[in-house]
């Protein structure tokens, strides 16, 4: 039997704290789980191809509104075609984390995911068509929220579908820290994502299928929880899985649709060789005080080599090296603190800017001051707020209730931070598919109420409505129902781009209005750095 531990407990497992579960993660249906479709193998897709090709399209429509930017760096091109690609990753922002790796690999995905997100309404519709396999975390299993043996007989089932994916040439994201967090580096690493892929090797053997490999993917997010943040994928180095990590008896088990677990110290070998080159690919930084200090360095660095850092990616990779210039152990896991003396200041220089809502972005160009507003982009800055509010009412509309639904439910979920954005992504998506299609209708009907008055203000360009006959005044309407949605695809556009603005605008007001006493401190720091 497993050993149960509350809530009011501190419960720890293998030395660490184990998450504390949202009351959906507690709810737990093993009939309903075991009854969630399986991927095919034979079709280029494992789920239903067109309930996915929709899933992705809305997803790449959402994902562009709710990310500012968005940018991939890939160490090796990445292929649609040979081995399977179990790709991994550190696992700090919910939904949007495997989202970010499934919109920018070229390959199509076999899929595992926490229990509950195959049996929540409607979310759990749109997962059984995509064969979203479920998991058991080994928090829902000490909590009480299934025993052992139900447990291992849906994990069992759920990995080796995912092995078989992986085997037959999709991709795969596994997170080998297990859960979503908020630390600014990665936690323990579990064995899980190392042992699907040694049993998709082993299948990919006994079928005379290319072997798969282990992709490690840094996943960075200027501010995760911010709508229009920044986003970067950065695909590493692969580690390829090699005939001789394979014992026959593995490959002999699954051609007789058996199972025997890998060899531990093969299982141990790859998990450190992930572990190894992973956690350079995150912030790995002890704190997220130091993380922030790090960027401003970056910066002021880049700004007194006359340079500038203008993408969030260059800013990555600034900080890494100025990370591994100042660390005096680069290599530990977790990381240490950073004992230089020039951290201390760096922090409470980043920490000044971080309560005036501004990072290292904000210096000048020689870093000896802060910037001032950038007349250039003025024009266009103008003209977002024109497009948005022309637009507003097909916003408020359309978007409205959307927005208001995300941010409740952003602000009050009780799985922590790393779900905010989770929340606001599902509302955008579902609200498209729910509530669109009513507001549009109520527009059309708005449309055929006053057609005469519209038709008569546009008599140059179209016929009189009393002119046209039934049918062309229905198509006319339906013609009209179907343009709302383009509609308002543009009215999301330009509300986002009128936050940017907004952003902007915001961050010119600060730097102009910081206090006196912090801008000296503030450069009094940076100077001793």
């Amino acid at each position: 039997m497993a050993t149960i531990v509350t809530e009011e407990d501190e419960a720890v497992h293998n030395g660490e704290v184990l998450p504390i579960l949202s009351a959906s993660a507690k709810k737990m249906r093993i009939d309903k789980l075991l009854a969630t479709p399986l991927p095919t193998y034979t079709s280029s897709i494992p789920g239903s191809y067109i309930w996915t090709k929709v899933a992705f399209w809305m997803c790449r429509r959402v994902a562009s509104v709710q990310f500012r930017t968005t940018s991939t760096t890939r160490a090796t091109p990445l292929s649609q075609s040979g081995g399977g690609a179990m790709c991994c990753g550190w696992h700090t922002n919910g939904l949007m984390d495997p989202l970010g790796i499934f919109l920018q690999h070229p390959k199509e995905f076999v899929v595992g995911a926490r229990h509950d997100l195959v049996t929540r309404p409607l979310l759990g519709w749109w997962t059984r068509r995509l064969a979203v396999q479920p998991v058991v975390r080994k928090a829902e299993l000490l909590r009480g929220g299934c025993t052992e043996e139900e447990a291992m007989h849906l994990n069992g089932r759920s990995l080796l579908a995912l092995a078989n994916g992986v085997a037959h040439g999709f991709g795969c994201v596994l997170f080998p820290e297990g859960t979503s967090h908020s630390e600014s580096h990665m936690i323990r690493f579990k064995t899980g994502p190392i042992r699907t892929v040694l049993a998709s090797a082993a299948l990919a053997k006994a079928n005379d299928l290319e072997l798969p490999h282990l992709l490690p993917v840094g996943l960075h997010f200027r501010c995760r929880e911010d709508f229009r943040t920044d986003q970067y994928v950065e695909f590493g180095e692969p580690i390829q899985v090699t005939d001789d990590l394979i014992p026959e008896e593995m490959v002999d088990a699954v051609k007789q649709g058996g199972w025997v677990e890998p060899p531990a110290e093969v299982v141990h070998s790859l998990r450190d060789r992930l572990q190894n080159q992973l956690p350079f690919q995150t912030p790995n930084t002890a704190t997220w005080e130091e993380h922030r200090a790090l960027h401003l360095v970056a910066h002021l660095h880049a700004r007194r080599e006359g340079r500038q850092l203008p993408r969030w990616q260059d800013e990555v990779h600034a900080a890494r090296t100025v990370r591994e210039e100042w660390s005096s152990e680069p290599d530990a896991f977790p990381p240490k603190p950073i004992a230089d003396e020039r951290m201390v200041h760096a922090i409470e220089a980043a920490e000044i800017l971080e309560r005036n809502q501004l990072d290292g972005r904000a210096l000048n160009a020689t870093g000896t001051g802060l910037k001032r507003g950038r007349l250039a982009k003025a024009p266009m800055n103008f003209v977002a707020f024109v497009a948005f509010l022309l637009l507003l009412p097909l916003s408020l509309s359309s978007l409205g209730l959307q927005v208001l639904l995300g941010r409740l439910l952003g602000d009050s979920t009780d799985e922590g931070l790393d779900a905010r954005t989770s929340y606001q992504f599902l509302a955008a998506f579902f609200g498209s598919l729910l509530i669109w299609p009513i507001i549009a209708l109520l527009w059309t009907g708005a449309f055929w109420v006053n057609a005469a008055t519209i038709f008569d203000a546009l008599h140059s360009i179209l016929p009189a409505w009393s002119s046209m006959t039934t049918s062309e005044q229905i198509m006319a309407a339906i013609a009209t129902y179907f343009l709302m949605f383009p509609l308002f695809w543009l009215s999301g556009k330009s509300f986002a781009r009128a936050w940017d603005a907004w952003v902007d605008l915001r961050s010119v007001w600060k730097r102009r209005t910081m206090g006196r006493e912090q801008k000296e401190r503030l450069f009094h720091l940076l100077g001793q750095i």
